[in-house]
């Protein structure tokens, strides 16, 4: 038994709104007290002033290698990707081999996994049948086999089939996520409509086919009272709508690249940075940001994406979209947004925490004595990405071999050890 007082960390509770600096006592790797009354005099005291001490992270969505795609990520390897990020709940997009599209593939993922580590896992089941976006699944079969609700990850501009699909939904409670984009409207362009895509030669991608479909999902939302998850919001025209127009049972949220960098970030045509939405403005980057802080975009989401060398190294246009991020976003956030004061610390953590939580219909993780239910962060760490340092497998990430600052304490052998500055 190893007992060790943090003294005056730095405490995040997005629940109760607290940010405050306290003294916390830990049995091992447990929480045991705050503000303890007494301490145990063989305890070994730390100063954790620059440390913070909060829930675990929830993710909205993310990509499995596994089964179909095992060359790009394990099961193994995402959920030990998760943990060293901090993310305690991971919810996988339908986007296996086979798609997650009845109950006999959510069994079969969910006898790879290990009974402890399943508690930590959820899936999204697909709204359609091999996600095509032509005809629904089974949906009553996926909601009692256990998926935590229904996703279309691609663009699905079908609204008679997605007006049936929330009609008899109403009843089971579970959210639907759906991606505001017309596959049509975007004419394979990859990036975003603007002066710099002009310039830089890149097929565009007009603002409207994200609008358009957001405006189509939204009405039909007054007619149902099915939960709505809006995902990979990116604009600014996107937020005003949401801003005028959004029902109560309506939730959304933007990937986490999105609020770090903009179509100018392309000038190096970085395939890491070929994502799907495609980056936006330094106007839409500030609207997603001002929409978290006023609760208009609830949620972050790492939607982690996990690519093949090969897959990623080509041209800009012809790289395959999406990028890492389980291990990435809380420190890249931290340093752009809350050290730059675009986001207090707070309304980070409900947008990577609580509010994920939220819209999944999970309780919100919580600061539990007696509990390993937990992260300790030091923001102040300075690591190095690469291949020894990341769980994931994959690389793809426009932060590959560049130096980050903000990473997860380690608590054994030491609480000191393993960290780099």
């Amino acid at each position: 038994m190893v007992w060790r007082l943090l003294q005056q960390v730095r405490l995040l509770d997005p629940v109760n709104r607290q940010d405050q600096h306290v003294d916390v006592l830990l049995e091992d790797d447990q929480l045991v007290a705050i503000a303890p009354a007494a301490v145990p005099p063989d305890a070994e005291i730390i100063p954790a002033t620059d440390w913070v001490l909060a829930p675990p992270l929830v993710d909205l969505y993310s990509h499995s290698g596994q089964p179909g795609y095992e060359a790009r990520e394990t099961l193994d390897s995402l959920l030990a990707a998760a943990a060293a990020g901090g993310v305690q709940h991971l919810t996988l997009l339908p986007t296996t081999e086979p798609v997650m599209d009845n109950p006999a593939v959510w069994q079969a993922l969910r006898q790879q996994v290990p009974a402890t580590a399943w508690t930590k896992v959820r899936v999204w089941g697909a709204l359609t049948q091999g996600g095509k976006g032509l005809a629904l699944t089974d949906l009553g079969e996926l909601a009692a086999a256990g998926v935590v609700g229904f996703c279309e990850n691609r663009g699905l501009t079908h609204w008679p089939l997605l007006q049936r699909a929330l009609t008899y939904l109403q009843p089971f409670g579970k959210p639907v996520a759906l991606w505001p984009f017309d596959p049509a409207l975007a004419a394979n362009g990859v990036a975003r409509q603007s002066g710099v895509a002009t310039r830089l030669g890149l097929v565009e991608q007009p603002v409207c086919c994200e609008t358009i479909p957001l405006l189509a999902i939204l009405e039909l939302a007054r007619t149902v009272s099915t939960p709505i998850h809006l995902m990979r919001l990116s604009t600014a025209r996107s937020v005003e709508i949401l801003t005028n127009e959004k029902p109560p049972h309506v939730s959304a949220s933007v990937a986490w690249l999105h609020l770090l960098f903009t179509v100018e970030d392309l000038t190096d045509y970085d395939p890491n940075l070929r994502l799907e939405p495609p980056l936006g403005t330094a106007e839409d980057r500030q609207a997603l940001i001002a929409g978290i802080k006023r609760g208009v975009i609830e949620a972050i989401a790492i939607d982690h994406t996990p690519l093949l060398y090969e897959e990623k190294m080509v041209s800009f246009a012809e790289a395959l979209p999406g990028a890492i991020g389980l291990e990435l976003a809380l420190p890249a956030l931290w340093q752009e947004l809350v050290a730059k004061e675009y986001l207090s610390a707070l309304e980070l953590w409900h947008a990577l925490s609580t509010a994920p939580a939220r819209i999944l219909g999970i309780e919100p993780p919580r600061l539990e004595l007696n509990s390993r239910n937990f992260v300790l962060f030091d923001p102040t760490v300075t690591w190095t990405v690469t291949h020894q340092s990341l769980r994931s497998r994959a690389g793809n990430t426009p932060f590959w071999q560049q130096s980050l600052r903000g990473q997860l304490v380690p608590f054994s052998p030491s609480i000191h050890s393993g960290r780099t500055h």
